[in-house]
């Protein structure tokens, strides 16, 4: 089943992700394609198989800065889905890949459905948090060939050699 190479989505229970499957269609991406803009509704929800999310915070002065990646570990767009939120971010295709994808209205229901499927999202909402929150505290005291050293390891992580 291809929504298994996604990490949170292999972890559910095989009856789980039975039920949410009908709901998930697979989608290819191409490197440079925006997923969400700052500031904008979010209506998709991504769970990458493979390819690399960028998260970028865009600077008034027409500068931006990464605080974060989303690979095969995780998902863009839950916590915005389940709050019937916007996008934080401007987020974009770094490294071409597929993705399993689910609107953002059903994610909501089946999330009320499924608590152990909310709770999943929710943890993994929690770490992507402390993502960003590390990548703040090393852009502030790491110089640029540190901060490069740990953006290798991540894309390494996520992408491969």
């Amino acid at each position: 089943m291809p929504h298994s190479k996604n990490f949170l989505l292999n972890r559910l229970a095989a009856d789980l992700l039975g039920r949410i499957a009908p709901h998930l269609s697979v989608v290819q991406f191409a490197q440079g394609e925006v997923l969400a803009e700052t500031h904008q509704r979010v209506h998709k929800v991504y769970f990458p198989h493979s390819g690399i999310i960028s998260c970028v915070v865009e600077l008034v002065g027409g500068g931006a800065i990464e605080t974060g990646m989303i690979g095969n570990d995780g998902a863009f767009g839950a916590s915005q889905a389940l709050d019937d939120k916007v996008s934080l971010n401007h987020v974009v295709i770094q490294i071409p890949g597929s993705a399993s994808v689910i609107d953002s209205d059903r994610i909501r229901e089946v999330a009320d459905e499924l608590p152990a499927f909310r709770g999943l999202l929710l943890k993994y909402e929690q770490f992507f948090l402390a993502q960003v929150q590390q990548t703040a505290a090393c852009n502030a005291v790491h110089n640029v060939q540190q901060r490069t050293c740990k953006w290798l390891l991540r894309m390494h992580d996520l992408a491969g050699a």
